[in-house]
């Protein structure tokens, strides 16, 4: 009988119901598009990051913390059987996507054809590995995302890409097609000779070109790489350019080299035993992660291997402080509605305590009890919720399956391209739940203080209120 009386008071003035109503419908609605919204950011930052640096990195302990400072030193040695071991496991192998080394370094990047020359960092990796690692997506989030394979191959050693930025610095831009790059300016005074200024490092480029087979024929843009070995000891390689890739950052996009794993070995290892610098494993699903992580620090401790193991949040920190950037966002933007949900209801449920005086003081004289009539007007604004919350949960749900539809791009932070922008519509139910229950809640909470004023309602004064 309660409910049944609540329901009818609900819809006794329309037009001020309907007004509550849609205001908790509109905070609804935002609530569950943004709390989609940063479900989608989540699990799509997720993928670009796995996508980059896999799921676990396996280096020689101390790598993490002072591998920067002698990358050599740190190096795996026999990676190759590390990477056997860790494939062979049969914990491991049916989780397993991609593993695969990869080797990082820097040197100084020249083009002497107009002498100029500029410091790089490059990663060298197996092409038919990178581009595996590029197609993982486990959520879904870029079904409509064209994938563009790596500009390399794994048969061929002598290829690399570029920076745009470094391509610019190196007036590579005409040589490979590069639109919108300014032209060069004309520095005052002759220009020096690459055997002026450096000519014990031209002398190995010309070294290192006569010995490239079709280095004369060849109509690819060329670049010369030096770097130091293991013993310290100068080492250049020329690099055939196949195009340029427009980094996240500018001074990455200003530095970026990405070359084949053998050439980046010989680079940096020399004539000496090939290494690697880490072993980059991506996973088929992330919540194999700590199980596989635990697996491997127990095998190498089995096999007396001097390794460790990062996952991708300690690799980019990025990752993780742009999730709890959001998820911040999100908490303060969920209780600017809820306030506005409670003061809606509120200046509601005030307004019918006021307009029913009359009505309360006859319920009372006919022997219903304060808690009765309080009880009345808290199902009353409880139902307020409910009606405005389940409008507002299901039309927040329509909207955002059908803004998945418009195919909006935008550019993802640390993204050079842009990609699909979408709502996370699937596996969202908590949310939806969470925000139904929350805002009924909020009315609920709300009602409670003008039911707490009509139940104090002396009798006397409630019959002759006017």
């Amino acid at each position: 009988m309660l409910l049944k009386i609540a329901f009818r008071n609900v819809f006794r003035n329309r037009r001020r119901s309907l007004m509550t109503l849609l205001a908790i419908a509109v905070g609804a609605i935002a609530i569950v598009l943004f709390g989609e919204f940063i479900g989608f950011i989540r699990v799509a930052l997720k993928t670009m990051t796995i996508e980059s640096v896999g799921h676990l990195t396996v280096f020689r302990s101390g790598y993490f913390h002072y591998g920067a400072g002698n990358p050599v030193a740190f190096s795996i040695d026999d990676y190759q059987k590390v990477i056997r071991l860790i494939e062979e496991d049969p914990d491991i192998k049916p989780k397993l996507n991609v593993i695969t080394p990869t080797v990082s370094l820097t040197g100084i990047a020249g083009n002497f054809e107009i002498n100029a020359s500029k410091t790089f960092f490059g990663t060298g990796f197996v092409p038919s590995d990178r581009d595996r690692m590029l197609r993982w997506d486990e959520d879904g989030v870029f079904v409509k995302r064209v994938h563009k394979p790596v500009a390399l191959k794994d048969d061929d050693e002598t290829v690399g890409v570029v920076g745009v930025g470094l391509a610019r610095v190196l007036g590579l831009c005409d040589k490979l097609g590069i639109k919108n790059c300014p032209p060069r300016p004309q520095l005052a005074g002759p220009a020096p000779s690459a055997e002026t200024e450096a000519p014990d490092i031209a002398a190995l480029a010309q070294a290192e070109r006569e010995q490239l087979q079709g280095a004369a024929t060849d109509p690819r843009p060329r670049l010369d790489l030096l770097a130091a070995t293991a013993g310290g000891a100068p080492n250049v390689m020329s690099l055939f350019i196949s195009g340029a890739e427009l980094q996240s950052a500018r001074e990455l996009d200003e530095n970026f080299i990405a070359m084949h794993l053998r050439l980046a070995q010989k680079l940096l290892y020399g004539r000496g035993q090939p290494k690697a610098m880490a072993i980059v494993m991506q996973l088929q699903r992330t919540e194999d992660l700590p199980a596989v992580r635990a697996r491997l620090k127990t095998l190498f401790q089995q096999h007396g291997l001097d390794l460790e193991v990062r996952d991708f949040i300690e690799r980019q920190p990025f990752y993780k402080q742009a999730v709890d950037m959001f998820d911040t966002i999100f908490f303060f933007i969920s209780l600017i509605m809820g306030i506005i949900v409670l003061f809606t209801v509120v200046n509601t449920m005030g307004m019918s305590v006021m307009e029913r005086t009359n009505e309360i003081g006859t319920a009372r004289a006919l022997g219903v009890r304060r808690s009765g009539t309080r009880n009345l007007f808290v199902v009353e604004g409880a139902l307020l919720g409910a009606f405005g919350a389940t409008v507002g949960v299901v039309l927040g749900q329509l909207i955002a399956v059908g803004f998945n539809h418009t195919g909006a791009t935008w550019t993802p932070p640390g993204n050079a391209a842009s990609s699909p922008l979408r709502v996370l519509t699937s596996g969202v139910l908590w949310l939806l739940l969470g925000t139904w229950l929350g805002l009924v809640l909020m009315a609920t909470v709300a009602a409670v203080i003008p039911a707490n004023r009509a139940a104090r309602l002396k009798v006397v004064d409630a019959l002759r209120h006017v």
